[in-house]
């Protein structure tokens, strides 16, 4: 593709904050290639602060669509058709945004075969779960006129970001994202316990997390009862956390956002899986990176590609035969 064909690019990625951040590898890979095109990114209300004076994204469009989201699709369709983009990269695969992106008078426009409006894309890229990183099947929407090498997942903290963290950084620490939407990606209070009794005693414990897992953090914090384990859910900002997790010794993650928060950071990271696989393709991308999973090869694993509200069998042996040795074994890495 000529690039002098291309001036002004949107991506869509209106799903969770995982996912989003997962999407800012097509940010690198396209900026890569044409520093030059203005790079806009359309977000769910509440993550825009993710992209706080990113250097390559242009502008940050915000679809509220928790409150009156079908007020707020025509609105936003009205405000992309007014910035007449050159090309719009969906990466989503549901109806909402296959509508912004047909009617975004984009002259090129891509996306999944699973959206339901794709036979309307100019150009459809085949999904498949098949063991790929999602890094690599997003990066087919782009791999097409740039390159064969997906581009990695990144944030960028500002200088006002560390300074929000300094009193946090005097010496050496770990951080614990406890959390997740789904009851089955999230290791028990008792696990994270077990890795909190790990710690070195002079490393500093952070849990970290938004303000939904205060009292999540607060029940970790009790139960340890050690004055080194520290709850900041809720106290920091997206970039305040990432910039904290990349100067860990090791950040212990579910599958969850966290995780991909990590990667982005290239901070050491310690993913564990309970209900769901790496396999599906939603591993750690940094460069010291663990993995914690069960050994056996539990009859009822995985229960599904996400997470559930609670373990089918009602055992939760994913999560709960995950070895003390298991987490010890990462532990002793620690830098």
């Amino acid at each position: 593709m000529a690039k002098k064909s291309l001036e002004r690019i949107l991506i869509i990625q209106t799903a969770f904050l995982g996912d989003v951040i997962l999407a800012t590898g097509l940010v690198e890979k396209i900026y890569q290639h044409y520093p030059e095109v203005e790079i806009d990114f359309l977000v769910r209300k509440g993550y825009e602060s993710l992209f706080d004076s990113h250097p390559k994204i242009r502008r940050v469009i915000i679809f509220d669509k928790t409150r009156h989201k079908s007020m707020n699709l025509p609105r936003v369709i009205r405000k992309i058709r007014s910035l007449k983009y050159d090309m719009v990269i969906n990466v989503q695969r549901f109806i909402s945004t296959g509508l912004i992106t047909v009617l975004s008078g984009a002259t090129i426009s891509v996306g999944f075969d699973k959206n339901p409006l794709s036979l309307l894309f100019s150009k459809r890229i085949k999904h498949r779960f098949d063991g790929e990183h999602e890094t690599g099947r997003n990066h087919k929407l782009v791999g097409w006129f740039t390159d064969d090498e997906p581009g990695r997942p990144a944030l960028y903290p500002q200088h006002r970001h560390l300074e929000n963290i300094t009193a946090y950084r005097q010496g050496n620490y770990i951080c614990l994202a406890p959390a997740s939407i789904w009851f089955t990606k999230q290791f028990p209070v008792e696990k994270w316990l077990e890795i909190i009794g790990l710690a070195p005693n002079q490393m500093i414990v952070y849990l970290v997390g938004g303000s939904g897992d205060r009292s999540l953090g607060e029940e970790i914090r009790a139960r340890a009862g050690s004055g080194k384990v520290i709850n900041l859910c809720g106290e920091l900002g997206f970039l305040d956390t990432a910039a904290l997790m990349r100067g860990a010794s090791m950040n212990f993650v579910n599958d969850s956002a966290p995780m991909h928060m990590a990667s982005a950071m290239n901070a050491p990271v310690c993913a564990i899986y309970c209900s769901t696989l790496p396999s599906f393709g939603f591993g750690p991308l940094s460069d010291r990176s663990f993995i914690l999973e069960i050994r056996d090869n539990l009859y009822c694993r995985p229960c599904g590609i996400h997470g559930r509200k609670k373990c089918p069998e009602g055992h939760f042996r994913c999560a709960c035969d995950i070895g003390v040795d298991q987490m010890a074994e990462v532990m002793g890495k620690l830098e």
